[in-house]
Order: C-alpha cells, then sequence, then structure tokens
C-alpha cells in the first residue's frame, strides 16, 4: 500500500513553527529593548554617576597647618617648605627597579623604602608618594640632571611642621605624629573622616591635641581624569584646602625660655598664672623633649632613650605629676581655720616642738618649738605645731570641703590634650575618698591620727602644680577662680577675625575680705621676714610667698640630713608666690624634685621669674642653689 504525503499539514506545521519563532523574537527583542530602556532612560543618572566616578577621581589636597604663637607674636610652631622625592606607582613601571635606581642617585635608606611601602598600602596608584623627605639643594639638582631616566618619578614641593624654639615650651605646644588606629577613630566619632583624606599627621597632645581639629583646617581636592588602568589623564577642577586656624597663647615666652634655663638639669615644674584672667603665663615640665624629632616619625632610638630615661622627659609634671604640698598648704589651711570659726588672727598656741596624738609625738621641724604662736607667726615661719593641732581640731571632712572649693584633688580643666584623662586628679583625702580607694574593710576606715599630717600638707595629700597654681592664683585674686588656659584667641585663617577665648570665673568663693587679708599680710611676711626672705632680698617690688618641702619618704624620727640620703630619695622643695602683692598680675607654683628645702630650690626659681616678668631683668645666679638659705628653711 503507498504512503501519501499531505502537503497542506506540513504547511500549516511550517506556518505554526514561523510563526512561534517570530513571536520569540519579538519577546526577546521586546525584553532587550526593555532592559536597554531600563538602563539608559530609568537608571541612567545612576550609571552615568558611575561611570564618572570611574573617569574621575578626586586627590586630596592637605591644608596648612595653623601657626602657634606666644602673646608677643613669638612663633612657636609653624610650617615650612621642603622638596620631597615622590614615586606615581602607575607611571613608574617596575617599582623595585626605579627605587633601586633611584638609590644611586639619592640616598635611600631602608626606613624609606619601609614608609614607602606602607603610604602605598594605603593611597591608589594615581597619587604620587613620598619615597625621600626635605631633600638638600644638591639633591635636587642631582636628580634634576638624571630625571629622565625615571618616569613617574618628581621632586614637590610640600609642608612640614617645625618647632623654632626646639624644647621651649614643648610640653605646653605638644607635637604632631603620624595617624595611628586610635587617632583614627577619634577621628570617626568627630564624624570628620571626610577632612582627613591625604592627611598623615595629627597633634599628638598638648596644644596641638587639644585643638586639632582647629588647626587642621579644610582638605582641598583636584579633580582628575583617569583611563582603564588607573593612569591620570588630565587634571579638570581644583578645590584649594583652607589653611588651619592660628592660635595665639597667654603663654610669654621669653618668660617661659628663662623659667627653663632656671631649673637647669634639676627635675621639677613650674607654673605661673595671671590670676585676673587664669591666663597660663608659662608651664614648665623639666627635663624637655624636642617635638621636632617625632615630626617625620621619631626612630627607634630617639624614642627608646626618651622612653627609657630615667628622669621621664615625656611626663608632663605640670598636669600629671602629683605631690605632697608640704607647707604651701598651711595658708589654704590657716584661710579654712578662719572660714569655719576655728580660729582668730590672734589666737596663739605655745609650741614645745611636738605634738602629742594618741601614743605618737609629731613633731616640728624646730627642735624646742617656735615659742607662742599666731596664725601670722604659724605661716611666716611655718609652725607644724600649729597645724597640727588645727587639723585635729577641724577633721580631715572640714579640710577637705574647704581644699575642694579651692580646686585642690580636681582637674582644672586646662587646655591641653584631647579629653579630662590628659590630667591628672590627684589625691584630695576624705572619709568617703578612703572608701573608695581601699578594698578591705580595715583599710576603708579613716583614723585620727591620719588627719595630723593632712594639716602640713603630708599624709595621703598629693597635687599636681596647676592645682597649687590655681589655688595660689585665687587666693591672689580675692577668691574668684578662673580657669588655666593657655590660648588667648583662636585666629580664623579666612576672615581673619580673633575670637577671644573669654576667661570665665569657675566660681567665686565668697570668702571674708578680712580674713583674705590676713592670709595675704602673712604671706607677704614670709618674703620679708620668714623662709622667704633670702630669696626676695632687694626685691624692688612686694611679693607674697610660702615656702614649703614635702617629704619622699618617711624618717622614722630620724633627722632629715641632705647629704647622707640618696638624691631619688631627698625631699622635695616647693614655692608659691604671687605679685605685686597689692595687685598681682602673676601667680605661681614652683617644685623641684629631690630639691631639698624650698627655700634653697623652689624660691630662687619663682624670684627669677617673678624679676623678668615684672621688670624685664635676669638675676645673676638664680638658677643655682643657694646654701645659705637651708639655715632659714629648717623652720619650714
Amino acid at each position: 500500500m503507498g504512503n501519501f504525503h499531505n502537503p497542506e499539514a506540513d504547511l500549516d506545521r511550517f506556518r505554526f513553527r514561523l510563526g512561534f519563532a517570530a513571536v520569540f523574537v519579538l519577546f526577546a527583542f521586546c525584553l532587550l529593548l526593555g532592559r536597554f530602556f531600563w538602563l539608559q532612560v530609568i537608571q541612567h543618572d545612576f550609571y552615568q554617576t558611575r561611570a564618572e566616578d570611574n573617569r574621575i577621581a578626586l586627590i586630596p589636597i592637605v591644608p596648612n597647618r595653623g601657626v602657634i604663637t606666644d602673646r608677643n607674636g613669638v612663633v612657636l610652631a609653624h610650617n615650612y617648605s621642603a622638596f620631597t622625592l615622590e614615586i606615581t606607582p602607575s607611571r613608574a613601571g617596575d617599582l623595585e627597579e626605579t627605587i633601586t635606581a633611584l638609590s644611586e642617585v639619592i640616598d635611600i635608606q631602608a626606613k624609606d623604602r619601609k614608609r614607602f611601602k606602607r603610604l602605598m598600602d594605603e593611597a591608589k596608584n594615581f597619587e604620587s608618594i613620598p619615597i625621600r623627605t626635605r631633600l638638600s639643594d644638591a639633591e635636587v639638582a642631582m636628580f634634576a640632571a638624571q630625571r629622565y631616566r625615571f618616569p613617574g618619578v618628581e621632586v614637590k614641593a610640600r609642608l612640614f611642621r617645625q618647632y623654632p624654639l626646639n624644647n621651649v615650651a614643648s610640653h605646653a605646644i605638644g607635637y604632631i605624629g603620624r595617624i595611628t588606629d586610635r587617632d583614627l577613630k577619634w577621628i570617626e566619632e568627630a564624624e570628620k573622616q571626610a577632612n582627613y583624606k591625604g592627611t598623615d599627621h595629627i597633634g599628638k597632645n598638648g596644644l596641638e591635641q587639644h585643638y586639632e581639629f582647629e588647626l587642621h583646617g579644610e582638605t582641598g581636592y583636584e579633580e582628575v581624569e583617569i583611563d582603564a588602568g588607573g593612569r591620570a589623564l588630565r587634571s579638570l577642577k581644583r578645590i584649594p584646602p583652607v589653611s588651619g586656624n592660628n592660635l595665639s597663647l597667654t603663654l610669654d615666652a621669653k618668660l617661659q625660655e628663662i623659667t627653663e634655663l632656671a631649673f637647669g638639669d634639676r627635675k621639677g615644674s613650674l607654673v605661673a598664672i595671671e590670676p585676673s584672667t587664669g591666663g597660663i603665663l608659662a608651664l614648665v615640665s623639666n627635663p624637655t623633649y624636642d617635638p621636632n624629632l617625632f615630626v617625620d616619625g621619631i626612630t627607634p632610638d630617639n624614642w627608646k632613650e626618651l622612653n627609657d630615661h630615667p628622669s621621664k622627659p615625656m611626663i608632663n609634671r605640670a598636669i600629671n605629676g602629683a605631690y605632697p604640698p608640704g607647707s604651701t598648704f598651711k595658708p589654704f589651711m590657716a584661710l579654712a581655720a578662719l572660714e569655719m570659726g576655728k580660729r582668730t588672727p590672734g589666737q596663739a598656741i605655745s609650741d614645745p616642738g611636738y605634738f602629742n596624738f594618741g601614743n605618737h609625738q609629731f613633731r616640728d621641724d624646730k627642735k624646742g618649738g617656735h615659742g607662742m604662736v599666731d596664725m601670722y607667726k604659724s605661716i611666716v615661719h611655718s609652725c607644724d605645731t600649729y597645724y597640727y593641732i588645727l587639723a585635729n581640731d577641724m577633721g580631715i571632712d572640714n579640710i577637705a570641703k574647704f581644699m575642694g572649693s579651692f580646686g585642690f584633688g580636681q582637674r582644672t580643666g586646662i587646655d591641653l590634650g584631647k579629653d579630662d584623662l590628659s590630667e591628672s586628679k590627684g589625691v584630695l583625702p576624705s572619709q568617703e575618698w578612703k572608701r573608695q580607694r581601699f578594698k578591705k574593710p580595715e583599710q576603708q576606715k579613716w583614723y585620727a591620727g591620719e588627719t595630723i599630717s593632712i594639716g602640713i600638707g603630708q599624709g595621703y595629700n598629693a597635687y599636681t602644680p596647676i592645682q597649687l597654681a590655681q589655688a595660689t592664683a585665687t587666693l591672689a585674686n580675692n577668691g574668684v577662680m578662673f580657669r588655666p588656659h593657655l590660648v588667648r584667641h583662636i585666629v580664623d585663617t579666612k576672615t581673619g577675625e580673633k575670637r577671644l577665648v573669654e576667661p570665665k570665673p569657675i566660681r567665686d568663693l565668697q570668702l571674708k575680705a578680712q580674713n583674705i587679708e590676713v592670709i595675704r599680710r602673712a604671706l607677704v611676711g614670709v618674703n620679708k621676714e620668714g623662709t622667704g626672705a633670702r630669696a626676695f632680698a632687694g626685691a624692688p617690688y612686694e611679693a607674697a610667698g610660702k615656702t614649703g618641702t614635702a617629704q619622699v619618704y618617711s624618717l622614722k624620727g630620724a633627722q632629715y640630713k641632705e647629704g647622707a640620703i640618696k638624691k631619688e630619695l631627698r625631699d622635695h622643695a616647693l614655692f608659691i608666690a604671687y605679685a605685686p602683692a597689692d595687685k598681682p598680675t602673676i601667680a605661681l607654683a614652683v617644685l623641684v624634685e629631690n630639691g631639698g628645702f624650698g627655700a634653697q630650690s623652689a624660691a630662687p626659681i619663682a624670684r627669677m621669674v617673678m624679676d623678668y616678668y615684672l621688670l624685664g631683668k635676669l638675676p645673676a645666679g638664680a638658677a643655682k642653689d643657694d646654701p645659705a638659705a637651708i639655715e632659714e628653711e629648717h623652720e619650714e
């Protein structure tokens, strides 16, 4: 039987397949058209932005850091231009070969290579990265002659931080250093990340750190067109940076320098304050260090020398060192007694040279005692027995409450560092303090005998030199306390406008005028007929002051003999003062670590500082110890 073929059926099947294919092609074309419309119309702005981002790179331009000057315009921190040798990795070919060839022309050390590698990891390949900084003129000329050999390598001028007075006021000014992860966290918390693009350095302590966001300025940008390989083609737009604001200080650079010279190689601190404003005139912590060492990254050898030095030059003793105030505490004890009604100026005691409390005898420095002692004599001749009895009568919590009002045991809030932890609180002892300080119940109890030595500035007492200076300035200012500060004006570099750091009183202690007068008259007597008389002999101005000596370790009843004791165990020497006595313009506190007696070591420094500040002259020999003063100081 034959096999019949149906042409009509075959044609219908062909038409169906053709129609299906046409519908499929049309559907696919519609999808492509829809996708094209979505990308080209609906998402046009988005993809255009991404394309521009891939085509255009923003290169940050680091701003010029603000300048720091003293009250007379003396520059303490500024910037200078120097040549750097820089490599653009995308244009330099083989980097290792390039750097090796460069080292034959310019001195490139291992530390330079290490820094370059780290910076390259952080940068984009179209940015130029320094391989050597601060080139000499000879090195610039040598490279210029060979420049044709090094594509992608060029010499650029950059700004570097400089501290022209080197060690002077280093603890006040601080220094800058390379940004660390901790610094980045601080920047992020302040939401300043965008403004620190391209910035390598940041303030590490002192004013450089406290006013970092004022000094830094506003980062600029350059728009650069790049190709697919990341190579820069041309510059499209430039937004210039704005220099950081300048700081004008209350500090007197010359006074600071003279004070540091007065200390010589002795450890210690001095803080001088303008009583009517709280402005810091000098802030010394000795020994000092050179902040220029940190600008381009401190070398391991220099860091080891600073960090391991037995005198600890990196510690700011003015705000971080806590010391017993010794007899400089006595004028404040006497004022507390007057204000609380515990004593009258004429009320006197008979001093046999000791005070018995329980089974313990607290001895006065003067063998045989001072005889009949009223308040004036107790300050002028520094009678310990008077204050043993007074402390016992007042009680520890009354002492703590009054001394706390003068700022003892509290951070002053001075504008140094970035937070409260930059400054020590010290120790203002009280029953509550002891309960919090110790863990065992038997250690937490306050014993009445512990109060006795508190009255002469010993025992648990421990305060910073700036706290002592602030309290002295408050006394000189009749009980009105100002926050110590170093910056007087912040100068806006865009407008030239000066923003005054307004001195505002922290508190007015509302002290009775007649009580202040009693203490101030006695402090003048100290420098006329008492323990400070030798240091201020012949002064053409009237100064008020008080010497002090603070024990470093207990003598256990033995007599103090300086020459028989290791230097590091000798007493600290202290002195507080203000002048002129009737209208004070300067108040200060001096501490000389292991300096012995205050009249011997600390008072001559104060005299030297005041002579310069008030008279503009430098007394000869004031930096040296005065052995003849030792005898007088035994009364302290």
